[in-house]
This record gives C-alpha cells, structure tokens and sequence, in this order.
C-alpha cells in the first residue's frame, strides 16, 4: 500500500489526495489516521490530546476541507490559537491542503489593518483564522457574523487558557450556532479544557495518542548539572565555546526571561526576550529581527514561543527545567529541523535531577550528562575560531589604502609579529582572557551538597540516626510508652539507646544510634507494621512532593482506572492503617459515621 493510499482509505476525496501529493506528505500521523475517519462523519466532536508537532493541524483542516462548501458569504469554520503566529501557521497550512477546491480563508489577530479585515469580511471568507481578542472585537462590532458556522475548533486549547483566554473563548462560543460542531485539540488536557467542553460540545470523542520523543535524529540532547546561581555563568560559557550560536533560551517565567536577556545584552550578547507582555508590534520587530539573524539569541517563555517559525537554529537550551515531558519535546523539536544539525541543552540543579529523570523516561530520549566546559576550553575554542577566521580573511585580497597603513606600521615596527599580535589584541581585547569567566562550584562539592546528603554526613558522625513514628498523641502515645514498646519488641534495643523522643499529636520523633536505625525499621516492616521510618528532611519532602506531581501528570496519559487506583495510594497515609500494639485502627470516615448515626439515636 502506497503512502498516498493509506490517506484515501481514511476517507479522503481525490481532490485533497492530490494535495497531499502536491505538498509531500509522507503517511498519515497518529492523531491524523485517528481524527480524520470520525471527523468525516456527520455530527462528530472530537477532542484531540497530541504533543505539537504531530501534525494535529491536517488532523482537523482536511475534514473541515471536505465538508464545507465553499464560496459562502458567511464564515463556515472558525479557527481559534493562542497567538498570531500560530494563527498564520494554521491559515498557510489550511491554504496549501485546501488545493483547487475555492475556499477564502482570513487571519484574523490584534495589531494587524483592522480596515483590511472588515475589507476581507464583508468581502466574504469561508475560514477564519484568528486570536480570541480580536475575534470577539470583530463579533462585536458585527462583521464576523457566526449564523452559517459548521465548525468551531480551539487549536492548542490549554495554552489559551494559560494565557487567560477563557472569557474571550466562552463569549465567542456562546455567540455561534447549537448545531455546528465542536471540535479542540491540546498538548494536555487540564480540567478548564474538559469544563469547556462539557458545556459547548455534545456527545464528544476524545482521542489520546502516546508520547514520543519527535526530535529529529540530527538533534544532540545533554545536560548539565549547576547550581542555580551558577546557571548564568554556565550558559555564557556553553554560547562561547560554539561557533556561530543562534537559538532559543527557554526561561520559565517573563520576569526571568527580562532578567536573563538584560544580563546577556550587558555581558555584549546579542540578546532579546520574548514573552507575553510585549505587544504585537514589538513581537514582531524582535521575530524579524531574528530571523533576519540579527539578533542570535531569543529568551522566551513557552506561552511567548508557541507559533514561532525559525529556521537553522543550532540550539535549544533550557534555562529552566520544562514542566512536562510534552513541554521538553515541544522545545527540543525546534531545532535540528530538516537535515540541518542541532543541540539541545538542559540545565538542572541537584534538586531537580529526579524532575529531569523522570522526563528523560517519559520521553525515552537519550540525554547526555556532560561537564560545564571550563574556562580553558572555551579559550581554547574561541582561539581556534579565530585563527580560522584570520585564515580566510588573509586570503582576501585588502584595499590598498590598508595595504599602505600595514606598510607604514611594518616598517616603523622593531618586531613584526609582536606588531600584528598587538593589532590583534586591540581588536579582539579580552576575548582571551580567562579571568572574564568566574569560577562555577561543582554541583557534587561540599558547598551544593542537598540538605539532604549533609543531614546525612551528621548523621555518621554523631553517630545518630533521625526516625519518624506513625503514632502520637490522638493514639494515646507518650514517651514512656513509646519506648517501652521499642525496647520490648526489638531484640537489642536499650532505653538508654532512644534518644531525643518528641510526641507530637499524630506523629511521633526519636533518635538512634546507627547501627540500630536499620534493625528497628526492618522489624517493624517484617510483622507487617511499617509505622517507623527515616525521618524526612525538608528537601525529600519537597522531592516526594514533585514526583507525586509528576506522576499525576504521567497519569493523565493513561487510562481512568490506573489514574484513580495510583492516585489513592499515592494519597493512602504512610503507616497509618494499624496502631503501634498492631490492633486495626478505624477509618476517620467510620467514625464519622459512628458519631452522625449516635445523634441520630438521640433525637
């Protein structure tokens, strides 16, 4: 079966198979064989979760292509996107798919010719493309009239809300008719999207495809492990060491990204930042800026960065871990693009390292651990570069006005080669010195040790070991009793060895000697009765906190069932299902019950 084949037994005409051959499609995507057949048929919803980059885009234009009619005064599909570069990336693609067959589409988003617009609209356009700002101006002025709408379609939904869309999206959708069809596509699917889409739409489909590392093959992944005041230092030393570097430097937030590009423009980068609080004008400035190269840096946030259209980047660097893995595959795949080579870089501190494995298993990615390059080596690097810049610039040949000049100082020079060293010197200055960089401490030195790893080496050497009980007061626990119970049922263990106690109201504290701490704990889990532990510090607490994090995000990729059954025992209180002495304790929702149905008699 031919490529082409495969997309007709989808379902499509042989119109829309010729554009597809025109445009050189391969084979369908995952979400696109999923979506296409179900969107063919008639009164089908869809809600579409696919990583972007999947070709969600096609997944909806085609059907949309197929079903509508074309030529109609009043807009037929209406195309929602976070951003207007998105936007104008959903309406090429529409366009381009759409082949022979007479369909207008319009794009439609703030700080473009309003007048144009109203121009294209009382004209007359079958698909509009467009933000949800100026899409409910236009509603509301009346020229973006709504009554022949058969497709309503929110294109990266979750980053519309993130942006704090919700009310513009809601206003819209009331506005547009009962009987057209509904239709959302997202990287994630967090509860305003669902809330969204029991309100607007009917008996809908909702269609998941897997997670896949989509990064081209040209794409070198690595990482580094810094502190976090280090992070700056490291990121300066990785942009001079390259040759030629241009790319995206992902931060988190706008504020970071407005510092991070600041500090970079002050240390001679050219730098610019991205994020939601430029407007559209300055966006566009700084984007064709960009992709005129000159500028080689973008500091952006993932909101800012979506629609974004540039080519030969040589790198990606994540200056602030990613959120999710689908988020890490999003920035990634911007570089390495269409056989040109490319490198990825994250930047993670100590803390963050099980964050980061947990990505790098979601995504199945293979992610290098490398050293931050030392000053040496990018001295080294930069002394390469320019002696093969100086190579090819002797082979040109000079005007003669600086053919004198060389003469003139050649001639009054004692030393011919400390002269060009020193014309050297005053052109590059201190690009060669090692003292521009300032020292970065070893993420596994004794100053960025965790809190962990120190509590830790305390630990060995006072020779004490910190262990958590579950039971306290509300258990009718004291001192006393506590290590009276310890010392009778664990062979060994003195009064004398139980140090520090503390009850506090459902949990207990005490100290052990090391040699002890593991006993204690193994025998309590061996009789079933695992109510004593290490005690936590406060940076495995934050560790358990985001890996229960991760793990529900992991979970919203997987069926209802599993979500639910690792949710309660991720939420299932560690140890608390038997007393100390081992006798059943009742649920607190029993004894709620116990008490209302107590009242109950009562009256």
């Amino acid at each position: 079966m031919s490529n082409l084949e495969a997309f007709k037994e989808l379902g499509l005409s042989d119109k829309t198979i010729e554009a597809l051959r025109a445009k050189g499609f391969v084979e369908p995507t995952e979400i696109q064989r999923l979506c296409i057949p179900l969107l063919l048929q008639e009164n089908t919803e869809v809600i579409g979760q696919a990583q972007t980059g999947t070709g969600k885009t096609a997944a909806f234009a085609l059907p949309i292509i197929e079903s509508i009619d074309g030529g109609s005064r009043f807009p037929e599909a209406l195309i929602l996107c976070p951003t207007r570069e998105l936007a104008l990336q959903v309406a090429d693609e529409i366009k381009s798919l759409k082949g022979e067959k007479k369909i207008e589409v319009l794009t439609v988003y703030g700080g473009a010719s309003m007048e144009t617009q109203l121009k294209a609209l009382k004209k007359g356009v079958d698909v509009v493309v467009g933000t949800p700002g100026r899409v409910l101006d236009h509603i509301k002025r009346g020229t973006l009239k709504l009554e022949k709408l058969k497709f309503a379609v929110l294109d990266e939904a979750d980053e519309m809300l993130d942006m704090g869309f919700i009310e513009d999206i809601e206003a819209i959708l009331s506005e547009t008719p009962e009987n057209k069809r509904m239709l959302m596509f997202s990287a994630t699917m967090p509860k305003p999207v669902l809330s969204i889409a029991e309100r607007f739409m009917h008996d809908y489909q909702l269609i998941r495809t897997e997670i896949k590392d989509t990064s081209s093959k040209n794409t070198h992944q690595i990482y580094f492990q810094v502190r976090e005041s280090d992070k700056l230092e490291a990121l300066s030393r990785i942009i001079d060491r390259e040759v030629g570097f241009y790319g995206v430097i992902f931060c988190r937030t706008k504020l970071q990204c407005e510092e991070i590009a600041n500090k970079l423009i002050s240390r001679g980068y050219d730098a610019q930042a991205l994020h939601g609080d430029l407007s559209q004008r300055e966006r566009e400035v700084i984007l064709k800026r960009m992709r005129e190269k000159r500028l080689s840096i973008l500091v952006a946030t993932d909101v800012a960065s979506r629609g974004l259209d540039i080519q030969e980047l040589t790198h990606v660097i994540n200056y602030s871990i990613p959120e999710d893995p689908e988020i890490y595959i999003h920035r990634v795949g911007r570089t390495g693009r269409a056989g040109h080579e490319g490198t990825a870089i994250t930047l993670i501190t100590p803390r963050e390292e099980r964050r980061f494995n947990f990505i790098k298993k979601a995504t199945s990615s293979e992610i290098v651990k490398e050293e931050v390059p030392t000053p040496e080596e990018v001295i080294d690097a930069k002394r390469r570069r320019i002696l093969s810049d100086l190579k090819e610039k002797v082979k040109r040949e000079p005007k003669e006005d600086y053919l004198a000049i060389a003469y003139a100082v050649l001639k009054e020079a004692k030393d011919p080669l400390k002269a060009f060293a020193a014309l050297l010197n005053s052109i590059y200055k201190d690009e060669l010195e090692v003292s521009q960089y300032k020292k970065i401490t070893s993420a596994s030195s004794d100053k960025a040790k965790s809190r962990r790893e120190k509590i830790r080496e305390k630990e060995r050497k006072d020779g004490l070991v910190r262990l958590f009980v579950a039971r306290g007061k509300r258990d009718g626990l004291n001192k006393k009793k506590l290590a009276e119970a310890i010392c009778s049922e664990v062979k060994g263990v003195k009064d004398e060895d139980l140090q520090g106690i503390e009850i506090m109201e459902n949990f207990s504290f005490l100290n052990v000697p090391s040699s002890l701490a593991d006993k204690i704990i193994n025998y309590y889990s061996s009789v079933g009765r695992s109510i004593i532990s290490r005690a936590h510090t406060d940076e495995e607490r934050e560790d358990a906190k985001i890996e229960r994090s991760m793990k529900k995000k992991d979970n919203a990729l997987t069926s209802r069932s599993r979500r639910r059954r690792e949710r309660d025992y991720d939420d299932q209180p560690y140890g608390r299902d038997l007393r100390l002495d081992g006798s059943p304790k009742p649920s607190v929702n029993k004894k709620r019950k116990e008490k209302t149905k107590g009242k109950r008699k009562k009256k």
